[in-house]
């Protein structure tokens, strides 16, 4: 089965697409069947966006008309495929027959848009609230970085300003003779209620702000550009002494609260982002983090494991509460923590996870990574708009014979109590609708599924599965638009129709349909979901279980003969994806800061299959006078003397000369006309990366390491171990000082305990 012309056809990935036909048969499957849905996709041969309202179902499912429904052209009438409601067509489909379909009908089209006939939305507000309390030569960089910005946003979008350091000051952007700003206590958690008053945008106690007072703060940007870069240009370090065994005061959760409390009470359930630009960690008010003395260290993991944090679970609460807030409301978050230090990303974290925003982390403002982030949250499409979405709200339809059992992304549970939510719950359930407040065409929500039919009542043969997701967003053009994916999908064959049970025919289907790239990325996030709250020790024997009986579902092998066990193709590469997810650094958090596993863990939720796959995978590319270049095993092996590796492990793009090709380089071979081929091999590489880095986001670390260098550990980290310092196969070439299993080793236990009796 070809997944990646399904994902390109309608943005969906299965782990299953061919499902058991009943509650019981579907837990023998032992993976979850779900997928992995991206709402902003772009499709390449759906029509464009149709300039009228669509017809809803008016059953209780409220489907949208599409391709599945059976249409009775005579008497004008369609039937839902969903709860079989007999629904007549609207006066102005009057002329529609089977060689005139409109563009809902047509087979092809399963992924449909709406342009929804409603009032525009008004412009995207960027509240950039700026940190001040940074050395003065990091402002400067954060101030460069954000004046070039600027000219990458939409003329018409607003646009307002909020610093900080030991107090928040909220400025005045329509004054042109003089600076203004209104300040807040640094150590004071505020309601939008306090905020409206003291900036004085409507009469005390009123309920939303004056839009003639608001533009005092917030401006279409080509009205104000004037005067907001003249703000920015004189924006200085904050003055409040700071002694010299003591952290800067620093009020970030202040901040974020005067931000989210400015938005909702001037633009509720419009297009808004709050751009967060961090130096250090907040040190006092609410969201506090760290005491302001140095000598009290930042909290790592095992002081979050064995609960010895003074400020984090009180700091989680405040962030989570301000994440709420936004989600009621529809606003982004976006966090660009630059800084030697930890942040606070970790308690933060739901502010970015629940809203939909984006998370950048490096050392310091003047990084590329930083600079090169900023300017592509701000990527243009084809059309010359933003790619980014407001206010999205993704519903999940069912067919009756299976149900929601929830969802894992970054997005907020709606609580939405329909027939179509499952008894069971994974990740966000109990609801079969979630709002994601930002999204971007490469954003991806993973839904699992419940199959709800018994096996004493048979689903009749040649009867399909119907899901229907429904995306209601912003588009950056102000435009109310409905994408709906509609999906009609097979059920295994019954051998026996009175129990309703797989036979070995019906387990072909199904194993057959299976979707390993999909379904790593579906355990992965599951993973990353449940290490929210449970021991990384116990998830690394639930996974590993898991994959036991998936084998012992799926594999070939005789009983107790561990030599006969055999993998099909599809199934094949599944069990290097688990090694991997268990050595990677979102469940193997040793070496990483509880900011940095936030980080990672962030980016696993949020992206595509692709992505997600080369998160928990690496790919590795070989280069050599030898052989074309091509990708090799992700293993110790692969490193040698006369080859240079490219490692993409899509946070970092690592460059590996080998120590041959290290020394010419060394010895400058390539200046030298008679070795042009040397040149070559050695731009061959940097191009290959530069390709990689073109459109990522977040912008990747580039690392360009020789090999014994002290730097190749970015590579040496991720590639198989089958060579250690304890166990070294075929006595020369590199080794990875580790006491890690290999890969075969892993197997070796896995074939063993599959097979045993």
């Amino acid at each position: 089965m070809d997944f990646h012309a399904m994902e390109e056809a309608d943005g969906v990935r299965f782990s299953f697409t061919i499902w058991p036909t009943s509650r019981l048969e579907a837990t023998r499957c032992v993976v979850p069947l779900g997928c992995h849905y991206s709402p902003l996709k772009k499709i390449a041969d759906s029509p464009p966006p149709l300039p009228y309202e669509p017809i809803f179902c008016k059953g209780p499912c409220r489907a949208v008309l599409n391709p599945a429904c059976q249409v009775d052209y005579r008497n004008r009438i369609w039937i839902c495929p969903f709860c079989a409601t007999r629904n007549h067509f609207p006066h102005h489909y009057a002329d529609i027959n089977e060689t005139n379909l409109p563009a809902e009908l047509i087979p092809q089209f399963t992924t449909i848009e709406y342009q929804l006939q409603r009032p525009f939305a008004p412009p995207p507000v960027f509240l950039l609230v700026v940190d001040t309390s940074v050395k003065e030569k990091e402002l400067m960089a954060l101030k460069d970085s954000l004046l070039m910005a600027l000219n990458l946003i939409p003329e018409n979008a607003r646009i307002g300003l909020i610093t900080f350091g030991a107090t928040v000051q909220v400025h005045e952007i329509a004054s042109q003779e003089m600076p203004k700003c209104y300040v807040f206590r640094g150590t004071k958690d505020v309601n939008t209620q306090i905020v409206q008053d003291f900036l004085g945008l409507g009469p005390r106690g009123m309920k939303g702000a004056n839009p003639d007072m608001i533009t005092r703060f917030i401006q279409p940007y080509s009205e104000c550009e004037f005067s907001f870069t003249g703000i920015l240009e004189g924006l200085e370090h904050d003055p409040w002494p700071v002694k010299i065994e003591h952290r800067p005061l620093r009020c970030t959760g202040a901040a974020l609260a005067v931000a989210a409390g400015l938005l909702e009470c001037s633009n509720p359930n419009n297009p808004s982002r709050i751009m967060m630009f961090l130096g250090g960690p907040c040190t006092e008010g609410p969201g506090q983090v760290v005491g302001v003395e140095k000598e009290e260290p930042m909290r790592g993991h095992s002081d979050i494991d064995n609960d010895s944090v003074k400020w984090a679970k009180k700091a989680t609460q405040f962030y989570n509460s301000i994440a709420q807030r936004c989600v009621q409301n529809g606003h982004v978050i976006d966090i660009f923590a630059c800084a030697l230090d930890q942040c606070g990303v970790h308690e933060m974290k739901a502010c970015v996870e629940k809203t939909g925003g984006s998370i950048v982390q490096t050392d310091t403002f003047s990084n590329v990574i930083f600079k090169e982030s900023f300017k592509r949250i701000f990527a243009r499409d084809e059309e010359n708009n933003l790619k980014m979405a407001f206010n999205a709200e993704l519903d999940v339809i069912t067919s009756r014979e299976f149900k929601v059992a929830g969802a894992i992304g970054c997005c907020a549970s709606l609580n939405k109590k329909t027939p179509f939510v499952a008894e069971t719950e994974i990740g966000q359930g109990g609801t079969s609708a979630w709002k994601i407040c930002g999204l971007h065409p490469g954003t991806s929500v993973s839904i699992f599924f419940e199959v709800t039919t018994q096996h004493t009542q048979p689903i009749p043969p040649g009867q399909l599965r119907y899901t229907q997701f429904q995306t209601h967003y912003i588009h950056s053009t102000g435009q109310h638009r409905l994408r709906v994916t509609t999906l009609a999908q097979s059920w295994a064959t019954a051998e026996s129709t009175t129990e309703n049970k797989l036979g070995p025919h019906g387990w072909m289907e199904v194993a057959s349909s299976f979707d390993q790239e999909a379904t790593a990325a579906l355990m992965a996030r599951w993973a990353v979901h449940k290490a929210e709250t449970e021991e990384s020790f116990d998830i690394l024997r639930w996974l590993d279980r898991k994959l036991i009986q998936l084998c012992q579902k799926f594999a070939e092998y005789r009983k107790d003969d561990a030599s006969s066990f055999r993998l099909a193709p599809n199934f094949s590469i599944y069990p290097q994806f688990m090694f991997n997810l268990r050595r990677s650094q979102f469940l193997h958090v040793f070496g990483s800061s509880p900011d940095e596993t936030a980080f990672f863990r962030i980016y696993l939720l949020k992206e595509g299959t692709t992505n997600m796959t080369l998160m928990i995978q690496p790919s590795l590319l070989a280069f050599s006078f030898n052989h074309p270049p091509g990708p090799v095993l992700l293993d110790v092996s692969s490193i040698a003397p006369d080859r240079i590796l490219l490692l993409d492990t899509y946070f970092n793009v690592v460059l590996f000369h080998g120590e041959t090709i290290a020394e010419w380089k060394r010895q400058k071979f390539q200046e030298n006309p008679e070795y042009v081929s040397f040149k070559q091999l050695l731009e061959a590489p940097q191009e290959e990366a530069k390709e990689l880095m073109r459109d990522r986001f977040p912008y990747p670390r580039f690392v360009d390491c020789d090999q014994h260098g002290s730097q190749a550990r970015f590579l040496l980290s991720k590639v198989n171990p089958s060579s250690t310092h304890n166990q070294q196969v075929g006595g020369v070439g590199e080794i990875v000082q580790t006491d890690d299993v290999s890969f075969q080793t892993f197997m070796e236990y896995l074939q063993r305990l599959t097979v045993q009796s």
